[in-house]
């Protein structure tokens, strides 16, 4: 018979090789980020071509402080210190406008950090963004059925650099706010910042509809000291994220008509990015862990889809052909000297430097317990019932991180990740669910240290 004090230590040795395994993980971010950082600075000085002052992250060095600082060092320190208690004992209805006011706040504050016109009113007015095109639009079917035709370089009437990177679908969201009245740079701006944060909300309605409430207020801090906020605002990237988080969400929550409303705002992203194709590794495992009516939800979900890509394809845009020729305009700018054999390993540090450091121990316990629920299943031969009883703060994150796999290995995402993957970066957050709960604050404040340190030292570049 085992002893006493062998029955009390069991148990407290396996929370203690998980704290160290954490530990060992987060050593590991630390020399990634470190490496792709010291490699990045010696291809530079060689002019290996990697278009970024400041690899891994496409910025230029240059430590600064604004008026945004006392303001982020605030809602931080707000954060963590009331915020993971509050997630745990607030009404459903407060935690949700609390997060979201509270990722508003965090992402305003670290745009100021570099000025009102430099942080936020005049990033998307540079000849490279959305808003240089604007004004050019003045019928918005004849630029749908000649958008593909001005998607290559080099030719007089060529879109700005981000406009042809993306279909039709991104240019249009600021063409509509200023067709409302809404144009110029801040209100774009604050457009992006405003819509970005209601991420705080649709990960957690989406994590509730799938049955796990206590995921779904645990993952709220962290997602308001997301340091992609860093690039939330403002970037219409932070739009992107928004658009398909609520897409996801809505496609969890019960109701056919609900599923195709997120089919519709899911559809919607196809024509924001090229890259959400990915997304559906997402989609599927939510209506995977649907509790009821999974099949109806599938049939409304893929309608709402149809209904948009039928709609951009009869307006004259062809999705596919647009595909075809941003891969060649992709080739005729840096892409064609930034290197792979750098990137591939390099955007993954960008990537932790949007998510933060509690992605590579969430993502470990995350991997864990898939693997623990394979080898139960494989055992009483119920794989599928097995893995899907791991849960969406397993499945979801590991979903996220095969869509980003998917995207590194392609080759089409080389440098400038930290905004391109917020979509995928939100969801991989959720794994931080798993983090022992008595961590939670410790976790927190290196999730707001990163924002601060990169928003501080480097000047980014949307």
């Amino acid at each position: 018979m085992a002893s006493a004090s062998a029955i009390v230590t069991a148990p407290e040795r396996a929370p203690a090789r998980r704290r160290r395994a954490d530990l060992v993980v987060l050593a590991v971010e630390a020399a990634l980020v470190a490496a792709a950082a010291g490699v990045g600075y010696a291809l530079n000085a060689r002019g290996a071509g990697l278009y970024a002052d400041a690899a891994p992250l496409y910025a230029t060095w240059d430590p600064h402080v604004g008026w945004g600082t006392p303001a982020a060092l605030l809602v931080a320190v707000a954060v963590v210190w009331w915020g993971v208690r509050l997630a745990r004992t607030a009404r459903w209805a407060v935690l949700l406008a609390g997060g979201w006011l509270g990722s508003v706040a965090w992402t305003l504050s670290l745009a100021l950090v570099d000025g009102w016109s430099a942080g936020l009113a005049g990033r998307l007015t540079v000849q490279a963004e959305y808003l240089h095109e604007v004004p050019g639009i003045t019928d918005i079917p004849a630029a749908l059925a000649g958008f593909t035709d001005r998607i290559l370089d080099f030719q007089p009437d060529s879109w700005s650099t981000h406009t042809a990177g993306h279909p039709p679908g991104a240019l249009l969201l600021f063409v509509w706010l200023d067709r409302v009245g809404l144009g110029g740079g801040a209100v774009a701006g604050l457009a992006c910042v405003l819509v970005g944060a209601t991420v705080a909300v649709s990960v957690p309605v989406a994590l509730r509809a799938l049955g796990a409430p206590d995921a779904a207020r645990a993952v709220v801090p962290f997602l308001v000291l997301l340091p992609g906020a860093v690039w939330v605002g403002a970037s219409g990237d932070g739009i992107f994220a928004a658009v398909v988080a609520a897409g996801l969400a809505l496609l969890a929550v019960r109701g056919p008509w609900v599923a195709a409303a997120g089919g519709v705002l899911l559809g919607f992203a196809l024509y924001l990015s090229y890259g959400f194709v990915l997304v559906g590794a997402l989609a599927l495992v939510v209506l995977a862990l649907r509790p009821a009516s999974r099949l109806r939800a599938l049939l409304a979900a893929g309608a709402g889809v149809a209904t948009v890509v039928l709609a951009f394809t009869l307006a004259g845009f062809a999705w596919w052909e647009g595909y075809r020729l941003v891969v060649e305009r992709y080739y005729q700018g840096w892409a064609a000297e930034r290197p792979y054999g750098y990137w591939v390993w390099a955007n993954l540090a960008a990537l932790l430097l949007c998510a933060g450091p509690a992605l590579g121990p969430a993502l470990r316990r995350a991997v864990s317990a898939a693997a623990a629920a394979t080898r139960a299943g494989w055992r009483r031969a119920e794989l599928t019932s097995a893995v899907r009883g791991a849960g969406p703060t397993v499945l979801l994150p590991l979903a996220a991180a095969l869509a980003v796999a998917g995207a590194d290995l392609s080759g089409l995402s080389k440098a400038e990740v930290e905004r391109i993957w917020l979509p995928f970066a939100v969801w991989l957050l959720v794994a931080a669910a798993r983090l022992p709960a008595e961590t939670h604050r410790w976790w927190l404040v290196g999730q707001a240290a990163t924002a601060l340190a990169v928003n501080h030292l480097l000047w980014t570049v949307s």
